[in-house]
Parts: C-alpha cells; sequence; structure tokens
C-alpha cells in the first residue's frame, strides 16, 4: 500500500466548512459525513486523531469529496460513497473502508483501531 486517501462527505471551501459545523451543532443526527463526525470536532480536528494520523507509517491524503472527484474519478473512473477510505496501490486504488463500515464505527478510538488492524493486513 503505499497510501491511504480519506474521502470526506463534504464540500471544500470555508463557507462549506462553517455551514458543516452549524450543521454539526444544530442537527448531529442529519450530518451526512461520519468520518468528519469522528475525526472532527464543532472548531477542529481532534487532538487524538491528528496525533494518530501523524504517527501513522503510511503516507495520507485528505480532501473532500469535490476534491477527490475533481483529481481522480477521470483517471479511475470508479464511483465511490462517501464517505470511504481508500487505499493506493500499485493496482490502483481499493475500499479500506466502506462508507457501511465507516456509519458502524462508533467513536474515534474504534476507527483508529480498524485503521490499525486493516493496515497490518497489507
Amino acid at each position: 500500500m503505499n497510501k491511504l486517501i480519506f474521502i470526506y462527505n463534504a464540500e471544500s471551501g470555508k463557507l462549506n466548512a462553517l455551514m458543516d459545523s452549524l450543521h454539526k451543532l444544530v442537527s448531529p443526527s442529519t450530518y451526512s459525513c461520519k468520518l468528519c463526525e469522528l475525526t472532527f470536532g464543532s472548531f477542529g480536528e481532534k487532538n487524538n486523531w491528528k496525533e494518530f494520523r501523524e504517527n501513522l507509517e503510511v503516507d495520507t491524503d485528505f480532501m473532500h469529496k469535490d476534491e477527490f472527484l475533481k483529481l481522480y474519478a477521470s483517471k479511475f473512473g470508479h464511483k465511490f460513497e462517501f464517505p470511504v477510505v481508500l487505499a493506493q496501490t500499485e493496482l490502483g486504488l481499493e475500499v479500506f473502508i466502506a462508507n457501511d463500515e465507516l456509519q458502524e464505527i462508533s467513536s474515534i478510538k474504534v476507527l483508529m483501531d480498524v485503521i490499525r488492524k486493516k493496515i497490518e493486513l497489507y
């Protein structure tokens, strides 16, 4: 595995970030990005997540949905349900953690454990 690519089900930009933060505060049960919910609080990235990702022994990229589609969709033709975590390998992009699996993850600790275990399998 060359890299993990984390793709949020959110659009890039400061206005979109502000709207997402408000959505999480006002109506968290209807927020559509489980990856955002797990890794970010109302005012920024969670400290334990930041420390974890900075110490991963694999390269990582973090993208919003629109950024990913602009960079990768035309090259690979894949259609993914966002949010998703992909592994970039010699064979191309592979699903590392699918959207439905992300929806079942209950905490940042569980997410970090899942990532550690899956990296061991590669």
